[in-house]
């Protein structure tokens, strides 16, 4: 009986040291949730409406269809505006350091913090291939992974100049690669996602030369689209009326004769429908290597264009304009947390992606930096976060628009366009004479100049229109740059 004593006050004694111990141990803490991947996919010269699933039936485009079915797309996306005739120099500093081309030194990036350099010194892995149209001293800063990076703005897609990123940290000798640019850049990606390990998130950000011109699917893909040719624009023009400052001694007017015309236009839809498609199935590409990787659940898929194009809009070829086709981009989020097939149309801007990645990351955004998150909007917390949209192209063009209307203004010209979106999508029909319309203009001007007066940006907004002088190129001289190939050059130059 008092062995059974013994042993029963042996055993509440250990129990209670049991206890003991256990009330001395810290609770668990929660698990901080794992910081997700980014894979940025950055397209070139590639208009808001070249995504079947966007409403264009004559492209197609199986990969992104994909993609907007899977994730968030915003409709009315678009570029601020460039500070030189290659828009995209500005379009790509702005991406980086979240600022507009008015606070952010476009060619170096010498003036701000840059996307890929925070997330670097907040635990990322950064890696980068394709086009860096920057400096080489900035993508350095950027980036601690590199493979395949094109320094400058476009080249012949199957001779690209390359550099990599060495294990001295140093870049390579350039080399020139035969790969096609798309599936050139896509492997680097893939070879990117198989050989990453560990517990560090990665931002991975794949920026094609496609569909910038030389406009020169492989063959095939080409072929495909001259079987059935793309329709003209609904606001084809043979010729633009005026010279808005970007027409003399531009490349990308000078790559179709003017006047347009039908077969020129529709032609080069074709080749640049073929440009997309192919671009389409090399994402395909990535995207499957991101499956095979494991890390398709806690990535998020960012593609998105630096700017539109014209493409026989308006006359005109390029992107040198505050025009819908020329400033409108496609834009789609897809991933943890992000809804899917679903989409939204509030203003937002290429810039809007710096805070809205630091955001996901946990990431402090810096002082200066002018986008906003875009996460609200996917979450449905705001419909918008900006009324208005202003739009800036070098000295020459300036452009302000709301949800029904636009203003477009020629300050060294003292020229206005007014046009009404809900009815005139297209930006054909200018109201700007018309009477009953002059509260809309005043109000418009009002607002430009606020926009203006908040960026810093002394171009003068003119007070009346005057009509500009015509212009007529019919028959100027045009000679191929050296990236043109041979092909493009017999059909288009006459060479």
């Amino acid at each position: 009986m008092r062995l059974l004593k013994i042993l029963a006050t042996g055993i509440a004694v250990a129990v209670a040291g049991l206890g003991l111990m256990r009330a001395e141990q810290p609770a668990p803490q929660p698990q901080a949730p794992r910081r997700p991947n980014f894979l940025f996919l950055f397209a070139d010269d590639m208009r808001a409406d070249t995504i079947a699933a966007h409403g264009n039936p004559h492209i197609r485009t199986p990969t992104l269809d994909d993609l907007a079915r899977r994730g968030f797309s915003f409709r009315n996306a678009y570029v601020f505006g460039g500070d030189s005739g290659a828009v995209c120099v500005a379009s790509r500093a702005m991406l980086m350091s979240g600022r507009t081309h008015f606070h952010v030194e476009t060619t170096t990036l010498s003036n701000a913090p840059l996307l890929p350099e925070l997330l670097g010194r907040a635990g990322y892995v950064t890696f980068g291939t394709g086009k860096w149209h920057n400096g080489e001293a900035s993508w350095l800063r950027a980036f601690q992974r590199g493979r395949t990076v094109m320094f400058g703005g476009m080249s012949d897609h199957t001779k690209v100049p390359v550099k990599d990123l060495g294990p001295n940290g140093q870049l390579t000798a350039a080399r020139v690669e035969t790969t096609f640019s798309s599936e050139l850049f896509a492997d680097s990606a893939i070879a990117f996602l198989r050989e990453h390990k560990g517990p560090a998130p990665f931002f991975a950000y794949v920026a094609f030369t496609a569909p910038h011109d030389p406009r020169q699917p492989p063959p095939a893909f080409r072929e495909a689209y001259y079987d059935s040719l793309p329709p003209l624009p609904a606001n084809f023009l043979p010729q633009f009326p005026f010279d808005n400052g970007a027409m003399r001694g531009g490349r990308d007017e000078n790559l179709g004769a003017w006047p347009r015309t039908e077969a020129l236009v529709r032609g080069q839809l074709a080749e640049y429908y073929g440009m997309v498609t192919h671009l389409d199935g090399q994402i395909r590409r990535i995207l499957d290597a991101l499956e095979a990787s494991g890390h398709g659940g806690d990535t998020i898929v960012v593609f998105v264009a630096d700017n539109g194009l014209a493409l026989g809009s308006h006359g005109l070829l390029g992107k040198q304009s505050v025009y819908e086709h020329s400033t409108r981009v496609p834009m789609m989020i897809t991933g943890p947390g992000v809804p899917a097939g679903r989409s939204s149309q509030a203003f937002s801007y290429v810039h809007d992606l710096f805070p809205t990645i630091t955001g996901l990351a946990g990431v402090a955004s810096p002082a200066g930096v002018e986008g906003s998150s875009l996460q609200p909007v996917w979450e449905g917390r705001v419909e918008r976060t900006r009324d208005s949209l202003f739009l800036a192209y070098m000295a020459t063009q300036r452009a302000v628009r709301d949800e029904r209307w636009k203003l477009i203004a020629y300050p060294k010209l003292g020229h206005l366009q007014l046009f009404d979106l809900r009815g005139d999508p297209h930006e054909i029909t200018n109201l700007i004479e018309r009477p009953e319309y002059a509260g809309e203009v005043a109000r418009l001007q009002a607002l430009m100049r606020t926009w203006q007066s908040r960026l810093g940006d002394a171009a003068p907004v003119p007070a009346t229109n005057r009509q500009p002088p015509g212009i007529d190129l019919t028959g100027t001289a045009r000679e191929p740059d050296q990236w043109q190939p041979d092909w493009i050059v017999k059909k288009y130059f006459g060479g």
